[in-house]
């Protein structure tokens, strides 16, 4: 009987590039070289949904990390320089960030809490929603309304940031480029201690160190692949201070995509309006064909009651008494809609910003906890006077909304009675009343509007200004055309006469002759350098401790293996508090499987070593009479993963051409790290140099080994919480799930059946009620085929079969 159980088999249709279990469910996530995310749920390997190429999403994923909960997916784009933060419950594009150079590897981590101190200091953080009204969803009815604030999420904040304890995520790319972003989502360290590219990278559960794996590239000499351990211990030491801090400025960047969310639907509320008057106004000033402008023509309506027949017929034909009477309620409403917005989404979020802003700076003046991670007080306070200079700007486009709406309320009255005049039509008694203030504010507006002024919309027509209101909602840096008018204001006239309140900072400056998308990038970008400051100081504190030249990497250009799924991998031991690095030289000793271990405080004089793994061994008799030439027979390592902290994945090819065939097999960390002799490597050589003094283990397999028929096995991703292994063949195409631990499966009882109903239970709630967390294994046999048979139900296209492909890989091999 077989060790491991095959509980799924697939031919994909495109090549995957990625593989990644989730830690807390029976899925995975794969990326294929046609830029599409996809998730499978263990049973029969059934696809739960699929996130295709877009513009948001780009065409190259070149990593892949789950936030440690399980509900959040990270992504990498290559094209485009972005990292993406999914929804896993719904495929939802939740953040979207961009990078200086390519993602190249990625590790989310979540932190080890090893005192009470630290879980009561983060749960009395945050009494915002004590003081602070909850933030309104934006409404659906725009295009661009992000999900993140969708009425469905109460919590919008809290989603992102998921529970108290600290998670970050650590970011690996090109020219040596490593971020930590706390929650996924504020930069709160820049690295500029590693060199070449990032292969991969493992921040330590205690913040202690972090360990990266580089290539490093020279001219005119092959790459060598080093192995380098940064001391983050100003994480460890102030991981209070850090966790308050991140929170706080993951509050502030979510607040800032909530008003620029409010911005962009104000913007297409306003759109709404020049529609309307490009389908009415401009058509009908464009097919005037008189020589006088329209606004004489306006004004000679309006003082002798009296059109010339152009005017008229235009009125009457073009216009209408009805089309007059629809527009004038579209422009009433789209002028509401922009008021509701400001309201209610542009000020509450302007409040809710000074708040979070003022307790950051209460934060920076105790020194003795926040100066060392860079907090800067008069950095912050410069960013709240830029929040309310913004505020500021948002009253001042009320009262331009308010001042427009009734000049354009009195402007239709006035016309919608002159024309049923011209029909001779009852005028209703309520509006045949029109004093000479009123007449005197009609000629007002009509010589402001109906002019052939060019400068403030960019449309087709040209023709007059249509209203004031957009002329705020403009993302560009020219003054206002029609800047509201200050005469007579006094307070505006005291400030300017005094002159010690000019200079005052409890004065907010005002920019009377800027836009609200001007004001709003100012505020943006002070915020930003005030956000960007402790993650330079925290990323300076960063050293190396340790930098080991392991081996030099063979030729890539000559082989076909992408470069996402090569060794060496790297394992952060929470319990041992150890890094483990895992990797192969295949130019020296193919056969051989090499494990330096690390501890992760670099303070601490903890033993590190190098063993290495004889892959000498032939698997298929346990017997310990098996001839010699059974026993010597040579294996080299494909694929090796960590299982979990005690045991091994690899993935096995015989080294002799008369046999090929792959296993899967378990190797126990225990027997590997058993060995007593001690290894001290020279720092002037590379590890590889020093190869033949590093202690070596034989491989012991037991019955921990599977061999792979009918595949050309070459990769494996593996999760030890859920005990099930993927393996992917050379190919890319061919994918087997295996459910590795299954020999006590007869004992489990209650457990398994709770893992039964737990897979039924995923299936149907998958897309409404969200992703619940698995109890235990996967299905029995005869669930496994309930489960198969139901799915094939709900997610028809993901059970294709591909014959085609299978013939591909079945020719391959």
């Amino acid at each position: 009987m077989p060790a491991f159980r095959q509980v799924g088999e697939k031919q994909l249709p495109n090549p995957v590039l990625c593989m990644a279990w989730s830690p807390k469910r029976d899925l995975i996530a794969l990326a294929n070289t046609a830029g599409e995310l996809l998730l499978h749920r263990l049973a029969s390997f059934q696809r739960v949904w699929s996130l295709q190429p877009s513009e948001y999403t780009g065409k190259e994923i070149t990593a892949l990390a789950w936030r440690p909960d399980g509900k959040i997916l990270a992504f990498s784009l290559g094209d485009t320089k972005q990292v993406v933060l999914c929804g896993v419950e719904k495929a939802e594009i939740l953040h979207v960030f961009s990078m200086q150079n390519t993602v190249t590897c990625m590790h989310w981590m979540e932190v080890v809490e090893e005192n009470s101190a630290l879980s009561s200091f983060c749960n009395s953080e945050d009494e915002s929603k004590f003081f602070l009204p909850k933030l309104p969803t934006l409404p659906k009815s725009y295009s661009t309304t992000s999900k993140i604030f969708s009425e469905e999420k109460c919590d919008e904040i809290m989603n992102l940031m998921g529970e108290i304890r600290l998670n970050i995520l650590v970011l690996g790319g090109e020219a040596g480029s490593v971020e930590l972003y706390a929650y996924g989502m504020y930069k709160i360290a820049t690295l500029t201690e590693v060199s070449g590219t990032c292969r991969n990278l493992s921040l330590s559960g205690d913040l202690k160190s972090l360990s990266v794996i580089s290539e490093v590239r020279s001219a005119n000499e092959s790459p060598q692949i080093c192995y380098s351990q940064l001391d983050t211990g100003l994480l460890s030491d102030c991981l209070p201070e850090v966790s308050r801090m991140a929170r706080k400025f993951t509050h502030i960047s979510t607040l800032l995509q909530y008003l620029h969310l409010s911005l962009t639907c104000m913007c297409e509320a306003w759109e709404d309006i020049l529609m309307q008057m490009d389908l009415r106004l401009t058509k009908f000033v464009q097919e005037k064909n008189t020589n006088t402008q329209v606004q004489d023509e306006f004004l000679e309506l309006l003082l002798w009651g009296q059109s010339s027949p152009e005017l008229q017929a235009l009125l009457m034909n073009q216009l209408t008494i009805k089309g007059l009477k629809k527009l004038g309620q579209s422009i009433e409403s789209s002028y509401s809609s922009i008021q509701k917005l400001v309201v209610s989404h542009l000020q509450s979020g302007s409040e809710a910003l000074l708040y979070h802003l003022s307790e950051v700076k209460g934060m920076s003046l105790w020194k003795q906890k926040f100066e060392p991670l860079g907090l800067d007080a008069a950095a912050i306070e410069a960013a709240i006077t830029a929040v309310g200079s913004f505020s500021l700007k948002a009253n001042e486009l009320l009262q331009v909304i308010d001042k427009s709406m009734k000049n354009f309320k009195a402007f239709f009255r006035w016309l919608y009675v002159a024309m049923l005049r011209m029909c001779d039509e009852p005028v209703p008694p309520e509006l045949n009343k029109m004093t000479q203030k009123d007449i005197a504010f009609v000629a007002d507006f009509l010589s402001e509007h109906f002019n052939e002024n060019e400068e403030l919309f960019d449309r087709k027509g040209k023709y007059f200004n249509v209203e004031r209101v957009g002329q705020y909602l403009k993302d560009e840096d020219e003054d206002l055309v029609s800047p509201p008018s200050t005469c007579g204001n006094q307070w505006l006239q005291f400030l300017h006469e005094s002159t010690h309140l000019k200079e005052s900072p409890l004065l907010f400056p005002s920019y009377p002759q800027k836009s609200l998308h001007f004001v709003k990038r100012i505020m943006v970008n002070v915020i930003e350098q005030c956000l960007q400051k402790p993650a330079e100081v925290i990323g300076k504190s960063v050293k190396r401790a340790a930098f080991l030249p392991l081996y030099t990497a063979p030729d890539s250009s000559s082989e076909n293996t992408p470069r996402l799924f090569e060794l060496p991998s790297l394992w952060n031991d929470k319990k041992a508090k150890m890094h483990y690095v895992l990797f192969c030289m295949p130019e020296i000793s193919p056969s051989k499987l090499y494990l330096l271990r690390k501890g992760t405080d670099v303070n601490r004089s903890v033993s590190s070593s190098v063993v290495s793994v004889d892959l000498s061994h032939h698997p298929d008799s346990a017997d310990e009479d098996h001839s010699a030439a059974q026993s010597n027979y040579l294996y080299r390592c494909l694929d090796a993963r960590f299982y979990d902290d005690e045991m091994l994945t690899v993935v096995l090819q015989g080294a002799e051409e008369d046999n090929r065939k792959r296993v899967l097999a378990q190797i126990p960390l225990a027997s590997t790290l058993s060995c007593e002799t001690e290894f001290s490597w020279e720092p002037n050589m590379t590890l590889e140099q020093q190869s033949g003094a590093i202690p070596c283990e034989e491989l012991v397999l037991g019955n921990q080994w599977r061999e792979l028929e009918n595949m050309k096995a070459q990769f494996a991703a593996v999760n030890g919480i859920r005990k099930v292994a993927c393996v992917l063949s050379a190919n890319l195409r061919h994918i087997r799930v295996f459910e590795m631990d299954v020999e006590d499966e007869d004992d489990e009882g209650p457990e398994s059946q709770n893992a039964s109903a737990d897979q039924d239970g995923l299936e149907t709630s998958m897309n409404s009620q969200g992703l619940e967390e698995g109890s235990g294994r996967a299905e029995d046999g005869a669930a496994a085929a309930a489960a198969a048979e139901q799915s094939q139900a709900a997610f028809p296209n993901s059970q294709e079969h591909l014959e085609s492909e299978e013939a591909l890989e079945l020719s391959q091999e």
